[in-house]
């Protein structure tokens, strides 16, 4: 079969199509912690239409059920500064175009460059990449592994973060790591350059012999390294944890992380992690509110003594927050969120400044979507920016393999490198028809009307 050879400058973007997109994931506990209780799992999805044929870039940003439909509607605003422009226009200054994006002055009031917009932004500028990686024919991750150092800087907006990395530092950064990038590429061909840990078993619905069974299956699997989710109660995260020890052992070279999800305020989180230390946790994730920076520095202090960790990034709303976790010793790992940050672009920016501060950056991972694009971030770390390898999260999730046109695989504990043109974003037939809010078949059902009341009151 003959491929159709496009080019950035015939391509023009023509219109799009916005889609609620929602996945039942309360059905199974898929997504349960401390804070999000009964989620399902959605995308509001983007498909921007061009004048070619059956070319479409596809993008998502992400929600919990409710709310998406407030992510759509930023979605139709934001779409339209990128109608009628050519990809040549977008893509021959991408942080231009990343300038542009967020820079509407009115609109700017409600972010700025974070909340509803950003995710809008995000889903935006997620299904420009999936287009100019079909374009050239080639995975987003390539797109920029194949970059000079000098290209890759002009994908930056470096507004806000000069104190932290500059232009010329990041050139530097990344003509450093060319270094060893040419056996990077072959690691990432033979899908060797993305260690997977695993968060299969530590849903925080999963029963004790669910979570058990989930265990012992990972571990068959090759996975050495484990999160779990905690922060409802102290004697039942105890008692998993100890679970969890009880088939790991503490000298079998197995690793586990535990995720609070945002729970405590930062003295509780300080006296609670006391509780836990004894199972030997290598980092706690998000332990209190994700944008109180000194908060997080002070818990890592406290921490440190313990041999433990502080993860967080997840909810952090741009770059510049993530240049303030770094600049006040607050994190020991960047995760950094594919559809939080404003798209590649912005992450690259945080990717910079984690190598400047040696932090390890390991994207938030682990829902249906999310798996999919991080797997690209990763890659685009370990081969341009850090070349150093971490880890990437990822929880199984049965529905992704099914709806889903390139969904992730993790084989021997590690993520098989995307190599299908685009974002890997995109949904088989049917899916649509299906979940999309409300109007899909299973939505429409009374089992789906029900479902997304799931959670709808708090607890009193």
């Amino acid at each position: 079969m003959t491929r159709t050879i496009f080019s950035e400058t015939n391509v023009k973007i023509t219109g799009f199509k916005v889609i609620d997109l929602r996945f039942p994931t309360s059905l199974d506990g898929v997504g349960s912690d401390a804070m999000h209780v009964g989620t399902n799992g959605s995308h509001p999805y983007i498909q921007l239409q061009t004048n070619q044929p059956g070319l479409v870039g596809e993008g998502i940003a992400f929600s919990n059920g409710r709310g998406s439909e407030v992510v759509c509607l930023c979605l139709n605003i934001f779409a339209e500064r990128v109608v009628g422009k050519s990809m040549h226009e977008l893509t021959s200054n991408m942080g231009k175009t990343w300038r542009y994006m967020v820079s509407d002055s009115q609109y700017r009031w409600i972010g700025p460059e974070k909340s509803v917009t950003h995710l809008a932004v995000a889903g935006v500028l997620n299904a420009v990449w999936d287009l100019w990686g079909k374009i050239l024919d080639k995975p987003v991750w390539k797109i920029i592994a194949d970059m000079t150092p000098e290209e890759v800087v002009r994908l930056i907006d470096f507004r806000y973060i000069t104190d932290v990395v500059t232009p010329e530092s990041a050139l530097k950064i990344l003509k450093t790591s060319q270094a060893g990038k040419e056996e990077r590429m072959k690691e990432a061909l033979n899908n060797r350059a993305v260690p997977a840990y695993t968060t299969s078993a530590g849903w925080l619905a999963f029963t004790g012999d669910k979570m058990k069974e989930m265990l012992r299956q990972t571990i068959a699997e090759g996975y050495t390294t484990f999160k779990f989710k905690v922060g409802t109660d102290i004697n039942t995260d105890r008692e998993r944890l100890s679970a969890v020890r009880e088939i790991l052992g503490y000298h079998k070279g197995y690793q586990i992380m535990i995720d609070a999800n945002q729970v405590w305020s930062v003295p509780e989180a300080i006296d609670y992690m006391k509780h836990l230390v004894e199972y030997k946790p290598v980092f706690i994730e998000e332990p209190t509110n994700p944008d109180d920076v000194l908060g997080h520095a002070t818990i890592r202090k406290a921490l440190k003594p313990y041999g433990v960790g502080v993860a967080t990034g997840e909810a952090a709303q741009n770059r510049i927050t993530f240049k303030q976790l770094l600049q006040a010793d607050a994190t020991d790992v960047a995760q950094i969120d594919a559809v939080r940050l404003g798209s590649v672009n912005e992450c690259i920016a945080v990717m910079l400044m984690a190598k400047a501060f040696g932090v390890p950056c390991v994207p938030h991972n682990g829902a249906m979507g999310l798996v999919e694009m991080t797997s690209h971030l990763s890659l685009i770390d370990y081969i341009v920016v850090s070349g150093k390898k971490s880890m990437l999260e990822f929880a199984e999730n049965k529905r992704h393999r099914v709806y889903q046109k390139n969904p992730a695989e993790v084989r021997d504990a590690h993520y098989v490198t995307p190599v299908a043109p685009g974002y890997s974003s995109g949904y088989q037939n049917g899916c649509v028809e299906k979940f999309e809010w409300p109007t899909g078949s299973f939505w429409a059902n009374e089992e789906g009307r029900q479902r997304m009341g799931v959670g709808r009151l708090a607890q009193l």
